[in-house]
């Protein structure tokens, strides 16, 4: 694949793509190989809907076609769509590399070495994987010229400043073509930029880039709090063309920063594509404030890195570490140094694994990651292994996690209510973990770091002087705001926030929720949940360019007993190649249907006034102890009658666990007769007992 020129200076490198312009009128250097777009895949089945009706024309593709051989190197460019999985790219038999990877439009630069083409007949392989992969390839095009001369036809210098105070930005710069197809570019400043075809971070808000000439859109934007800039240009062949864009703040985060507990590089984790530096630069572009470095059962201090990318002053680095085991990946963090000793990953029972990630030195917050996804043929919350009703530990003992991604931006759920459906569960078993979202980005351009992200409520006036043990106390008290392009805030009787304990006076629970985005995303519902069940849902009207997407007042009645309250908000994902939401990584269905969300975690009501809460299943362990008798249906139900469905679904697991048969014609006939909330609830445990 492409890279930046490092071995010139920018002047050189100027003068020698400008001098190569003068040629170009002289000699066609580019030819097409073949015009045709391409679909290749399995004959069946399709891998997702969109690509129904259509039959592949195989599993790979070879185009032949007549050349002279090349004695200095010259260029592939290979349009392509919606690759998710490794396909090598052969010319006469050698390897020039794979397709991109990223599952959306691109096109792909190959470098073709001298001696590779040979005069007559030469034959161009894309080799399919292993596992099916649907896809779409074409146009294929050769440029006789090396890749620095191919691509940098024109060059266009760029400046992004804040509106505000009008000093240059790190930021993202995304370039596409009439058909937002990421183009190929080249950096001229590779040391202070991170670049992947269409693609371009830049540390200090400036870069000067080497496009073919043609007709381009381009954006520039700074993650999920900053505007959008867009501008549309045509570039010609020999033309230096200077361009000053402007973006600015625009979702309010006061006492908030921006964090990604799931970052990885190629340098520690050994795979993806982002250098420690470029990670340095996509952090800061991304406005990321608190990124926890978590590569693979390993120590990385991305600190070095920024500073020698200029990006050390945009946030605040977190040693961390992925404990990577054949029972779950977990994020831990902080760690006090990188010497020191590493938790057994190849520990498969929770309990001796948390106890060996808890020894190490500075330790404080551990979070299970992507727990519906499959890594080594275990899956932590697979019906085996987890009840996601009575949010039980199936394998015996408690969870003693401290927090739980329902969100990942690049393990992106079919359903994506799945994990939060989870995370209910463990919450009215009486845990208190804290949702949470992150990234998992090992890439530049791929996957988007800081995509999700989690806002901590934590001093945030200096991004590179942030509280880091302070941050920890927030994660580990629930103060914390899961966001995949959303942010959601609710108060509750005014004051009481995620992670307050919220007593009751009066009647009523008064409720007031805002939602805030940028003005490029879109939300469209928001809803409120008491203890896991939706009990208020308002549409919000589509009103574009506006940041704040509703505030909205709900009044409850003083609920029978303690319960908590979380805030989503959700709307329709981003499809612009400038912010692309991924396909479902692991999906379950053949639908895309990406959706952006943002969430708060819960905040407690003391319903019963006894000055703490009181979960779900210590309710019904409570009830039925006092009881005269809980094997008597017509007794236990009730019992359960002012009881809510999350309260009555821990009764039939307890019942369950005691041996009485819930299935049983006495259940069944006193059941008929119950509340719906408590019928709803013993349904939803029966029907994990399959």
């Amino acid at each position: 694949m492409l890279a930046s020129p490092s071995h010139f200076s920018r002047a050189a490198w100027l003068a020698t793509c400008l001098f190569s312009l003068t040629a170009i009128a002289q000699e066609p250097f580019l030819r097409a190989l073949d015009a045709k777009r391409h679909f290749l895949g399995a004959l069946a089945p399709r891998e997702w809907e969109d690509f129904d009706g259509r039959r592949p024309e195989g599993r790979g593709l070879e185009v032949k076609f007549q050349a002279q051989a090349n004695s200095e190197a010259a260029t592939l460019f290979i349009r392509e769509d919606d690759v998710k999985l490794d396909w090598p790219v052969q010319l006469n038999g050698k390897k020039l590399g794979k397709l991109g990877l990223g599952e959306t439009k691109m096109i792909s630069t190959f470098t073709v070495p001298p001696g590779t083409l040979k005069d007559g007949e030469n034959v161009l392989s894309l080799l399919a994987p292993i596992v099916p992969d649907d896809i779409m390839v074409g146009e294929i095009a050769l440029d006789t010229r090396p890749p620095e001369r191919a691509v940098a036809e024109a060059v266009i210098s760029v400046t992004v400043t804040d509106a505000e105070s009008g000093k240059p930005l790190p930021c993202r710069l995304t370039i596409v073509d009439e058909e937002d197809c990421w183009v190929p570019v080249l950096s001229l400043k590779p040391e202070r930029t991170a670049t992947r075809a269409g693609v371009v971070y830049t540390a200090d808000g400036e870069a000067a880039l080497g496009l073919r000439a043609g007709t381009y859109t381009l954006y520039a934007n700074r993650g999920f709090e900053y505007s959008l800039a867009s501008q549309k240009l045509t570039v010609k062949a020999g033309v230096n063309e200077t361009i000053k864009m402007q973006i600015k703040r625009e979702v309010p985060t006061p006492g908030l920063v921006a964090c990604d507990t799931h970052v990885h590089s190629l340098a520690f984790s050994g795979h993806g594509d982002a250098t420690a530096e470029e990670r340095a630069i996509t952090l800061a572009g991304e406005g990321v404030e608190l990124p926890i470095a978590t590569d693979h059962n390993v120590y990385a201090d991305y600190a070095p890195a920024a500073q020698k990318a200029g990006t050390q002053a945009f946030f605040t680095n977190v040693i961390g570490n992925e404990v990577t085991t054949p029972t779950g990946h977990f994020n831990a963090f902080p760690v006090a140094a990188t010497n020191a000793a590493l938790p057994n990953h190849k520990l498969a029972d929770w309990p001796e694994l948390m106890t060996s990630i808890r020894s190490v030195p500075g330790m404080q917050v551990v979070i299970l990651n992507h727990p519906r996804d499959t890594h080594n043929k275990f899956i932590p919350f697979a019906p085996e292994n987890f009840n996601p009703v009575t949010g039980e530990n199936l394998r015996g003992a408690p969870f003693t996690f401290d927090g739980m991604e329902i969100v990942n931006s690049g393990a992106l759920q079919s359903d994506l209510m799945q994990n939060f459906r989870d995370w209910f569960a463990l919450l009215n078993h009486g845990y208190r973990i804290a949702a949470v979202a992150s990234s998992d980005c090992h890439d530049v351009a791929r996957f988007i770091v800081g995509q999700g992200r989690t806002y901590v409520k934590v001093k945030d006036d200096t991004p590179n002087q942030i509280d880091v043990a302070a941050a920890c106390r927030s994660f580990k008290e629930g103060r914390v705001y899961p966001s995949l392009g959303l942010l959601t805030r609710m108060t509750v009787e005014g004051r009481y926030e995620a992670g307050d304990l919220t007593p009751v006076t009066g009647h009523e629970v008064r409720v007031r929720i805002n939602v805030f985005g940028p003005s490029w995303i879109n939300a469209d519902t928001v809803a409120l949940y008491q203890n896991g069940v939706r009990v208020r849902e308002q549409a919000i009207p589509a009103e574009p360019l506006r940041v704040e997407k509703t505030a909205v007042e709900w009044t409850l009645p003083r609920p029978a007993h303690d319960v908590h309250l979380v805030a989503i908000a959700s709307g329709p994902g981003v499809s612009g190649n400038f912010w692309k939401l991924a396909a479902s990584y692991q999906p379950s269905s053949r639908k895309r249907t990406p959706r952006v969300i943002g969430a708060t975690n819960p905040v407690w009501v003391d319903a019963d006034g006894d000055g703490k809460f009181s979960a779900p299943r210590s309710q019904a362990e409570a009830l039925l102890k006092s009881l005269s008798s809980d094997a008597d249906p017509a007794v236990v139900v009730a019992a359960l009658k002012s009881c809510d469905e999350a309260v009555a679904a821990q009764a039939a697991g307890l019942l369950h666990k005691k041996g009485v048969d819930l299935r049983g014609a006495a259940f069944v006939a006193a059941l008929a007769k119950a509340e719906a909330s408590v019928r709803t609830g013993f349904e939803a445990f029966l029907a994990t007992q399959k």
